[in-house]
């Protein structure tokens, strides 16, 4: 069969490289559409995926974003017509999902968030949803996915990528010459701002704002500032002008990055949970609703929730110790048979 794979942001690129080796090994063959956003070309090109092209950001307005998403949609039709998909598969990618409809093409769209608004359209519109196991049952039917169509997996989706990763021995050295971080020495933080611009996330958090100058200001500390967009980089390096702060315009191998650290601190979700998978310590500082599967991994002691300015100024700054990943193997093969049944 031959399957068609859209990247829409960052993080969909290691879950869906992971996938396409899972397809591939299984005979199927995959073509991947990217959105250009943020990295998610860059990496899926790093990857080795090939990703063609499609469309871009649509900009933080409601108005600007529908517009995007119909004007993709159609030039995502445009690509994939003739070409002989039996499936179309992405992590809620909604112009993929109203293209394949539109060409009769059955569709799988996977996710993890249930806060979402635009879950409304994914989840009706797609043949089949894919969930973590922990994904409330109300949320799927609020937003209209009928029980027939939902399957569940057991453990999250960065475990689909990362259960059997081994850290690159030399990715401190790329640091030490990338960014001038010796990572022997000081304590790395990797820190990911809000997404300010998101559907999901339209209000202000200013406890990032709190907790990245209490990490800018401790000794020995490294921060890694991987900013969603260049305007993002560039306001806040404007307002934290520090030379412990480094924010890389080029896109570094995340799942290293995160094997690095002796902290991850994060606004969003995705790399709070790698961290969580291999076994770093992670904080949050997400002021939106949380996700069942975030509150599942602070029950385990996995991540960290950061509601206060007392809980900033108590967090601990520090080398870590040894690391516990979950290693959750098997994920990979269920998620892939879910989607290919």
């Amino acid at each position: 069969m031959l399957i068609w794979i859209d990247l829409a942001n960052s993080p969909h690129v290691p879950f869906f490289r992971a996938l396409a080796g899972e397809f591939g090994a299984r005979g199927h063959e995959v073509l991947v559409t990217a959105r250009e956003f943020a990295q998610t070309v860059e990496l899926a090109e790093a990857a080795g995926l090939r990703p063609e092209v499609v469309g871009g950001y649509g900009g933080g307005k409601l108005s600007g974003k529908a517009g995007n998403l119909l004007g993709r949609a159609w030039a995502l039709a445009r690509w994939a017509k003739g070409k002989g998909f039996g499936l179309a598969v992405g992590h809620n990618s909604y112009s993929q999902v109203l293209a394949a409809r539109a060409l009769g093409l059955r569709a799988v769209t996977l996710m993890d968030y249930e806060h979402q608004p635009a879950n409304h359209l994914a989840f009706r519109l797609a043949s089949r949803v894919v969930v973590p196991e922990s994904f409330p049952e109300e949320a799927l039917r609020k937003f209209g996915a009928r029980p027939r169509k939902v399957r569940r997996y057991r453990g999250i989706k960065e475990d689909v990528y990362l259960s059997d990763f081994e850290p690159d021995p030399e990715f401190g050295g790329l640091l030490t010459e990338r960014l001038g971080i010796d990572v022997s020495r000081n304590t790395l933080v990797v820190v990911r701002p809000p997404a300010r611009e998101a559907l999901y996330h339209r209000f202000e958090n200013g406890l990032f704002d709190a907790l990245l100058a209490r990490l800018l200001s401790s000794p020995n500390v490294e921060v890694v500032l991987l900013a969603r967009t260049d305007a993002q980089r560039e306001e806040i390096v404007s307002r934290f002008p520090a030379g412990n702060l480094h924010a890389p315009r080029e896109a570094l191998d995340g799942a290293n990055l995160v094997a690095a650290a002796d902290l991850v601190v994060s606004a969003g979700g995705t790399m709070n949970r790698e961290a969580a998978a291999l076994g770093v310590p992670a904080a949050t500082v997400y002021a939106g609703r949380w996700a069942a599967l975030d509150e599942r991994l602070v029950r385990e002691g996995r991540l960290q929730r950061i509601a206060t300015q007392a809980e900033i100024e108590a967090l601990r700054v520090e080398k870590k110790g040894a690391r516990c990943a979950r290693r959750r193997s098997g994920v990979r093969a269920e998620v892939a048979d879910l989607i290919l049944e």
